[in-house]
């Protein structure tokens, strides 16, 4: 017969030597118990600070008596009711609020974690020094002395005075300079006049005096006694007067004294008379030649300021001891160079006039405040009055 296939049976052994014998019956597998699966523990929630109580003032009472006080305290210890109309005393209740808390500086932060204390310092010393940079020296505390920083320092502020120092030196220069100037300035256009007016006004006095006290010639106009008296007084030293010369249009009354000299004429006030060398004109007495003279037109009296404004027609008197010599103004020249002596000749250039006379010639300088041009009146005399005949019509209004 042919050979069966083995089948095991289940719960056998596989060539297990106990083939064939019964085994014993396969029991059931326990199920695996349910296993729980753990909560998640809650995180630890920090611990609530406690309340802080209120502070309880007790209100001071006061005691009348003992008794009822001690009665109602033994009946609020046990619990029970005071007795009626017994002195309770009255106990009120408040709160005492805390002040905040200060801001902690990096130091007590520091100081409260000593681990840190280094760095923290570090930083607190960083943040001071920034601070003190931005804000400069004068609201820092600027570098530690003996350090680079400092030696900068002082030589910036060293540096800073002297250009401090030089500054005001250079303003106080210009302020003074200023000031000098400006008194200058009041002094020749202010001052100068009058000096000049107070010593022009004496030595008129000094001259109408001194003719009072010497005999005056008298005459006419047609004897020329007057004319002839003056030509044997025609010696005069430099500076020394011998005239006074009226324009009536200007009011002008002013001496004459012999020269031109800025300083001992012209600078007092004085009108001047070309009397020297190449410069020598003429007198008022003499029977023909050119009387020119000088002054100021600016400063210093200025008697001649205003002679631009004659025209002619205009008069112009001179005054001596013995005679008044009237002359009219014919001509002028606005401008002419210093250099230019022809204007004061016996019969000078450009006046108009073709012969010899007896003119008059009055000179300045032009334009104002400045002496680079020279300004010309020229004028012709119409009339020779002796003093002892009284004042010309021109003068007597």
């Amino acid at each position: 017969m042919p050979a069966q296939p083995v089948t095991p049976v289940a719960g056998e052994a596989w060539g297990d030597q106990s083939w064939g014998q019964p085994q014993p019956a396969p029991q059931a597998e326990p199920e695996p118990e349910p296993q729980s699966v753990p909560e998640p523990e809650p995180e630890p929630q920090p611990e609530p600070e406690p309340e802080r109580e209120p502070v309880r003032i007790p209100q001071p009472v006061q005691l009348s008596e003992p008794g009822p006080i001690a009665a109602a305290s033994a009946g609020l210890g046990h619990g029970g009711p005071a007795a009626p109309g017994a002195d309770m005393p009255t106990t009120q209740l408040r709160t005492v609020q805390q002040p905040p808390a200060a801001p902690r500086s990096a130091a007590q932060d520091a100081a409260d974690h000593p681990a840190d204390r280094t760095i923290a310092l570090r930083v607190a010393e960083l943040r001071s020094a920034v601070a003190a940079r931005l804000k400069g020296p004068a609201e820092g505390g600027g570098a530690a002395p003996g350090s680079r920083m400092a030696a900068r320092e002082a030589a910036r502020k060293a540096k800073q005075h002297r250009n401090l120092m030089a500054s005001r030196i250079a303003g106080e220069s210009f302020i003074t300079l200023g000031a000098l100037m400006l008194l200058f300035v009041a002094y020749q256009l202010w001052w100068t006049n009058v000096l000049a007016d107070r010593h022009a006004g004496q030595e008129a006095k000094e001259l109408q005096k001194k003719w009072s006290e010497s005999p005056t010639v008298g005459g006419t106009a047609d004897t020329g006694k007057g004319s002839e008296q003056d030509q044997e007084d025609d010696k005069y030293d430099p500076g020394e007067g011998f005239a006074i010369i009226h324009i009536p249009k200007l009011n002008v009354d002013d001496p004459v004294a012999e020269g031109v000299d800025k300083v001992k004429v012209l600078d007092k006030g004085l009108i001047g008379h070309y009397n020297d060398g190449a410069l020598k004109t003429a007198m008022p007495w003499d029977e023909k030649g050119n009387f020119a003279i000088a002054g100021h037109r600016n400063t210093h009296g200025e008697p001649f300021r205003y002679i631009n404004r004659l025209v002619p027609g205009d008069q112009v008197i001179v005054e001596t001891k013995n005679t008044y010599y009237v002359y009219k103004i014919t001509s002028s020249l606005p401008s002419t160079s210093p250099s230019n002596t022809s204007v004061i000749d016996p019969v000078p250039k450009g006046s108009g006039f073709t012969g010899p006379g007896r003119y008059i010639t009055l000179t300045t300088c032009t334009p104002e405040f400045t002496s680079k041009y020279r300004l010309i009146v020229w004028g012709v005399m119409v009339e020779e009055l002796p003093r002892s005949e009284g004042k010309p019509d021109a003068l007597a209004n």
